[in-house]
């Protein structure tokens, strides 16, 4: 998910880190099992002076931290990305227990859909808005938006 336009200053440094509220709402989506800011998992890999976002005259040089330095909004454009697990209720015989704990095979019929991206998507869109919106309507004190 990308959101352009989000003010700097979004977030707490510590406590109420703007990253880790979204990581938390993305994960609290049904099949979202991984969720990367920025860079996420690729800047263990990259050297700090490759990972380093620059400050430049008007503003950064680059977005590896995905729009948060220091748990609060850059002003550069956030930048997540939620790893979604593949939905298990597909109609290939699979294996189980009954009620009374015994070995046996399930398989599903009717219509399901495999894959639950075209719907999550939205989803996770609206779980960063709300993430942006809340800390919007609830500015930490000293903050330019209080």
């Amino acid at each position: 998910m990308r959101a352009s336009g989000c003010p700097a200053g979004l977030g707490e440094p510590v406590f109420d880190k703007l990253d880790a509220r979204l990581a938390s709402a993305l994960m609290s989506i049904g099949a979202v099992k991984g969720v990367e800011i920025g860079e996420g998992f690729e800047a263990a890999r990259l050297k700090g002076s490759e990972n380093n976002d620059p400050v430049i005259p008007g503003g950064y040089g680059s977005n590896h931290a995905g729009g948060t330095l220091g748990g609060i909004s850059s002003g550069m454009e956030l930048v997540a990305r939620a790893a979604v697990k593949p939905i298990p209720s597909i109609g290939k015989p699979q294996q189980t227990i009954d009620q009374n704990g015994q070995p046996t095979t399930i398989q599903i019929k009717g219509r399901h859909d495999v894959s639950a991206i075209p719907r999550i998507v939205p989803v996770c869109e609206a779980m960063v808005l709300l993430v942006l919106v809340d800390f919007m309507l609830h500015p930490f004190p000293g903050s330019r938006l209080s």
